[in-house]
This record gives structure tokens, sequence and C-alpha cells, in this order.
């Protein structure tokens, strides 16, 4: 029995891979999609995984550093540190900015103000060394293609790059740089110098602070003005055994701060930070999966179209019409084949070259196997409702 399928292939195997080379490279788009989702959920994991912390404590009624606004005093961590089944709490501060490398191009670029080893902190190192120094060094990661030695520029300091780490980046993929708590402090919080002086003319001018019988009031006041106290969250860490939604429960008690633990902050980064991005990626994979099934009905119903007197001589020496639709439908299933190969080949070859991390999973490419052969074979119906339209005369006519 001829096989159709197979005569398209050895007869006309140009065009077949041709078609075959665009549906793959559409497959490759759909799988980078799906890959760049993922490597958003696994940005904001690793985020939080390398925090080390168990619990975050934030300003009351917010929701954390990751999501949106968060100040509270720095000295709130003394206190945490007393609370029972805490091991160690450490000071952190979060701002995303554009810093300066040596060359002069800026990166955007999470600064984390940290306190050396403790929560927080890099958990390692690929060169270099850890920070060491209360001011002006830094831990980078490699991603803002800064070297060991570099001077990097943020707000009016300078900061030499004395260690780097690796994929360290905040929950919008963007990489770290870690510098010391205090440095951290003024670079988010304290007003550039012009401001502090129109601070400074203006609390002299007011006569609240500046009264003739009170002596270094309004030193005290002005001193306030120019320092900072301010942290975005605590990261804590709990003792082994303790349940971590039962110290959570006593320091939002006692304390009256927002806490939260590490299930509590997945949910706010994975499922309302990412949620709308996840939304636009599916209408992406919903719009790529119809524009595949119309190229592959397209191509399919056109090849039919030019098998008309073969598909005519078939019936007419009795061939099931079962045995013709399945010839189609082998036809669109190699195509969905060779189409996805090509797809999971372009989509490892070129995701490394994407700005954010785009991770492929396996049961994602399992998935979109199957997707993509449930398409073709739904694509090849209207030829195969042709291809049974045919008259036998045709043959002979």
């Amino acid at each position: 029995m001829i096989s159709l399928a197979g005569r398209d292939i050895l007869h006309g195997w140009g065009k077949f891979a041709l078609t075959g080379l665009g549906l793959g490279l559409l497959i490759g788009v759909t799988l980078t999609m799906a890959g760049v989702y993922r490597g958003m959920v696994d940005d904001a994991q690793a985020l939080l995984t390398n925090s080390q912390a168990d619990l975050w404590v934030v300003q009351k009624d917010t929701q954390g550093p990751y999501a949106e606004a968060s100040s509270i005093k720095d000295d709130v961590v003394r206190s945490v540190r007393g609370m029972p089944g805490v091991a160690q709490a450490a000071n952190v501060t979060y701002l995303t900015m554009q810093v300066q490398r040596p060359s002069g191009e800026e990166a955007r670029t999470m600064v984390v103000g940290v306190e050396p080893g403790k929560p927080g902190a890099p958990g390692y190192l690929v060169a270099g060394r850890q920070l060491t120094r209360d001011h002006y060094e830094a831990v980078a990661d490699v991603k803002t293609g800064l070297k060991l030695g570099d001077a990097v520029r943020v707000r009016r300091h300078s900061y030499t790059v004395v260690g780097l780490t690796q994929r360290m980046v905040s929950s919008g993929g963007d990489p770290m740089l870690f510098v010391p708590l205090k440095d951290a402090q003024e670079a988010q919080f304290l007003k550039d110098n012009d401001t502090i002086q129109s601070d400074r003319t203006r609390t002299a001018a007011n006569p609240a602070f500046n009264r003739p019988g009170v002596p270094g009031l309004l030193d005290a006041v002005q001193a306030l003005q120019t320092s900072s106290h301010n942290v975005n969250a605590v990261l804590v860490q709990l003792q082994p055994g303790w349940p971590a939604d039962e110290v959570a429960d006593a320091l939002k008690r006692w304390k009256h701060v927002q806490v939260y633990t590490r299930a509590g902050m997945e949910d706010i980064l994975v499922a309302k930070l990412i949620a709308t991005s996840a939304r636009q990626i599916g209408m992406f994979l919903a719009i790529l999966a119809v524009v595949s099934a119309a190229i592959v009905a397209f191509i399919i119903y056109t090849m039919t179209l030019g098998k008309i007197r073969e598909i005519a001589v078939l019936k007419l020496i009795g061939t099931r019409n079962m045995t013709i639709a399945s010839m189609i439908l082998q036809q669109a299933t190699g195509f969905g084949l060779i189409g996805f190969m090509v797809g999971k080949i372009a989509a490892t070859v070129w995701a490394p070259i994407f700005p954010k991390y785009v991770l492929l999973m396996p049961r994602d490419a399992v998935t979109g196997l199957v997707a993509t052969l449930l398409i073709c074979a739904l694509a090849s119906t209207l030829a195969i409702r042709v291809a049974l339209k045919v008259d036998p005369a045709a043959a002979i006519g």
C-alpha cells in the first residue's frame, strides 16, 4: 500500500523540512515563554533561599521589602534577638538602582545592606572574600559584570569589589551588590547635600528648635536630619525545633510589627507579584498554540489538495477511509515531531542569551511535546474531511 506521508517525505523532503523548521522556531518561542515564567518563579525562590531567613520582620501593615516599601528602626533587631526561639537576627536593606561600572556603563542592580556573617549576607563566594570592613567594600553577583578590584559607585561613594558570588538575584532577576549596612542606610535613606543644607537652614530659622535658653537643641535636631537609623526588614533564623508560626505570632503580638514565614513570603512573591506576568505569559502561550494549529492545518490542507488524484485512485482500488485518514494524520504527526525537535534545540541554544534567567524544565518539554502532537492531530481534521469527500471517479476524470 502506498503511504502518502512517506511519499511526501521522500519526494518533497525540502518543503517538508522547511515547514518543520518554521513550526519548530514557533515551538521554540513557546518553550522559551514557559521557561521565562519558570525562571521568574526560581528567581523569587532563590531570593528567599539566599536570605537564609526563616522569618521576615517588616513594617506593620505592609507586605515586606520585596513587594512594597517597608521601614523600621534598626534597634528593633535587639528586641527580636531576645525573643524565645530566635537563634539569629540581622538588619537588612534593599534598594534597586542603577550603579555605575568602571567602564562608565550603568547596570540595574539591587544594592543590599547586610551585617557580615549574619542572615542576608551572601552564603558563598566564587572568588575573593566576604565583607570585613564597615565601609566602602562590596560583594557583587557575577551577573553585574563586575570583577575583583573594580570600583563601583553607589550614590556619593565608591566601593571596591572584594568578592564575587553567583545566583544572588532579586525577584525581578536583577543581580545583587552587597555592601555594609551603614553604607546602605546612607545610600537609601539619607538626603543629598543640597537638601540637607536647605533643611538645616529651615530648622535654624524655626524658633521652636533654635531657642536661646536651650543650648544644643538645634545641633541635636540637625544631627537627626543627617543620620539614618531605618532598615527595610529584620531577617530571623530560628532555633531547631521551634515552629515558625508560633514565633511569628509572638513577635507580632509583642513587637507590633508584621512577620512573614517562608510560606507567606513565597505566596507574596509568586502568587501576587508574578501573577500578572503569569497571566500575560499564559495569553502568549494560548496565542502561539492557535497560530501553530493554523499553520499546521494550512500546510496539511494544501498538501492534501495537491494529492486529490492519488487519494481518488486509492479509493478506486478499495482503500478504506480509515487508512487514508491515518496517512494524513501520520503526516501531521511528522510535522509535529520535527517541529518539536527543532524548537527544543532552538530554545536550549538561545535561553542563556536572554537577559533574565530562563529555566527549561523536562516536564515542560514533555507537556510541550504532548500539546504539539494534539494540536497537529486536531489541525489535520480539516484535511481529512476534504480527503474523505473525494470522489473515486476523479481518478479517471
